[in-house]
């Protein structure tokens, strides 16, 4: 199983260097995203107790989070593209376990998110935020489990897909919402009280306060609070929840017509 799960992983990590344009779409949305809007909404953020942060500083996070969300998606849509071209079927006829497949465009994905992701990382002493190497250690931990819960999900959604174009559908209404309403975009404490309520029981929030947190307090810190612990417990459920789902859902033998039934229902039995 590990064979098999190592060369799934690898095959994510040679397609997408050998697609020159997925590389650069991918880093270059988030990059825009956050260039923009942060120009545009810095001079008006104006929260209480945020008064020293820029909405440059504050939406870095998000676009982390971003870089997580689309590498977890891109990593799995091309399930569908494998089944089409029926390198899945070949896969699950294998002597190979079925949990390889998931495992290794779940271990694809977050090294492919891993390599993205730093040329952000670099970006932090220009916003002065005080990251220590302790402090990257624990961030390294928050990344793990925010790209285990987006590739994941969004294995489990692209098996039961037909096509790509319904997969960017699901991913349009439902995860790209998880990330909007997740803090990326503007601080929970301040929301309405509906979409507080909405932020607080989607998990994502909580992965992005795994992300969050220690880029401004020390290991120490983090160790004593007892909310991060508490999102810490929420979003390593809900990575672990969609992990166990989509094993679940590829261990399901996918049933067709059973010969042997058919032919005892049949008024004329066997011939």
């Amino acid at each position: 199983m590990i064979r098999a799960t190592l060369i799934l992983a690898r095959r994510e990590w040679i397609r997408f260097f050998r697609q020159p344009h997925r590389v650069i779409g991918s880093l270059a949305q988030p990059l825009l995203i956050w260039a923009f809007l942060g120009a545009g909404f810095s001079p008006s953020f104006r929260t209480p107790g945020m008064e020293q942060i820029s909405y440059t500083e504050y939406f870095y996070p998000g676009i982390l989070l971003m870089l997580m969300l689309f590498s977890g998606i891109f990593s799995t849509i091309t399930l569908i593209e494998d089944r089409a071209q029926g390198l899945m079927q070949g896969v699950l006829v294998s002597p190979a376990p079925r949990m390889a497949i998931v495992m290794g465009k779940v271990i694809g994905g977050i090294a492919i998110a891993g390599i993205q992701t730093l040329p952000l990382l670099l970006a932090a002493p220009l916003l002065d935020i005080p990251l220590t190497w302790s402090g990257l250690v624990w961030l390294t931990g928050g990344f793990l489990i925010a790209t285990l819960g987006f590739t994941a999900l969004g294995f489990l959604i692209a098996w039961n897909m037909e096509s790509t174009a319904g997969f960017h559908a699901v991913m349009s209404v439902f995860l790209m919402p998880m990330w909007m309403l997740s803090g990326a975009l503007f601080p929970l404490d301040h929301a309405p009280m509906w979409l507080k309520s909405l932020m607080i029981i989607n998990p994502v929030t909580h992965a992005l306060t795994l992300i969050r947190t220690p880029l401004y307090h020390s290991p120490m810190e983090l160790l004593t609070s007892s909310s991060y612990w508490w999102a810490g417990g929420i979003a390593i459920t809900w990575a672990s929840a969609c992990l166990v789902l989509a094993l679940w859902r590829v261990n399901q033998v996918e049933r067709g017509l059973d010969p042997a039934r058919f032919i005892s229902q049949s008024p004329k039995g066997p011939s």
